[in-house]
């Protein structure tokens, strides 16, 4: 279904550095199951019980994170089914992402772009920006802190600009103090609703402010 708003298209699949690495007589699997954030106590890299995907990367020498004579033991056809596995896995994504048969650039971001191999199939390269194991951060700081007003206001019709402009004050005030930059702040979407039912002009009135994050966070 197509909307009038613009967006990424996100496609998710259950394969990250903390998932479970199945081998068994049917064959070798990876995820969907996962320790999460338990990865630093369960892998085996890290000293656990658990065999991840990190802990095949590592084996496999995609990565070199904990300690990498705790994998050193792992039989390496199951290392190599295991990082086939993923391998797949991603060639599939990036083949139902592409808008068209010829191979695309991808940027392997995050923790688990450690699993991503320098040759996928369907990738023109394979790009690890500086700071990769961290950039999915990159959202996070960038993204701009909002504040918001909704509430029925009573209007009487001399004082409609009065009481916008009071909805529209607290709206900077409160993306300001959830951290804006106060010079930033600028007032995004305004919206009026009369509301017929209840006495005294009452009229339901949003207001929504955002600006960009302070470096000095938000104010007590």
């Amino acid at each position: 279904m197509q909307t009038n708003f613009r967006m990424p298209d996100v496609l998710s699949i259950g394969i990250g550095g903390g998932s479970h690495v199945l081998h068994q007589a049917s064959g070798t699997a990876v995820g969907p199951a996962s320790v999460g954030y338990r990865l630093a106590q369960e892998a085996l890299v890290f000293g656990g019980t658990r065999l991840t995907a990190t802990d095949v990367a590592v084996a496999g020498g995609r990565a070199e994170v904990g300690d990498a004579s705790l994998v050193a033991h792992l039989d390496k056809s199951v290392v190599d089914a295991a990082l086939r596995f993923v391998d797949d896995r991603l060639a599939e994504v990036v083949d139902r992402m592409r808008a068209s048969a010829e191979p695309v650039p991808v940027v392997a971001v995050g923790g688990g772009s450690i699993l991503v191999p320098e040759d996928l199939a369907g990738a023109s390269r394979v790009v690890r920006p500086d700071h990769f194991a961290v950039a999915n951060a990159i959202g996070a700081a960038i993204a701009q802190v909002g504040g918001e007003v909704d509430r029925v206001y009573s209007v009487v019709p001399q004082q409609r600009d009065t009481v916008l402009d009071e909805a529209r004050q607290e709206a900077v005030d409160r993306a300001v103090a959830a951290g804006a930059r106060p010079g930033s702040v600028e007032i995004v979407d305004i919206e009026e609703v009369p509301l017929a039912y209840l006495p005294g002009n009452a009229t339901r009135i949003r207001v929504k402010a955002v600006g960009e994050l302070s470096l000095g966070g938000p104010r007590a």
